[in-house]
């Protein structure tokens, strides 16, 4: 069965049934959308920026650029050479970048 998406969402049938008590109550209820949240727990997750993380470790292991892989001298992240759009001003550009 195709579905008009341009058709009103309600017909004449379903606005009839709201009664106006029933659209007053929905009006007057405003605690509804209302949510509980603990603003100090919600911000535990969030490191703010300059936050000391000297005692942090590092629990990804880092591998050298390999042989076949550049770094883009636009975005300065590592590609595999695959993604060489060409080189600007003598210097290796990816793709993204190029565009």
């Amino acid at each position: 069965m195709a579905t008009d998406y341009d058709a009103p969402r309600k017909n004449e049938e379903d606005i009839s049934e709201d009664s106006i008590q029933e659209l007053q109550t929905r009006r007057s209820d405003k605690s509804s959308g209302v949510v509980d949240e603990d603003e100090t727990e919600a911000a535990e997750g969030f490191e703010l920026p300059g936050a000391d993380l000297s005692g942090e470790e590092l629990s990804v292991r880092v591998l050298p650029r390999q042989a076949d892989e550049f770094t883009c001298s636009s975005c300065f992240l590592v590609h595999h050479r695959s993604q060489l759009a060409g080189e600007k001003n003598g210097q290796p550009i990816c793709t993204e970048c190029a565009a």
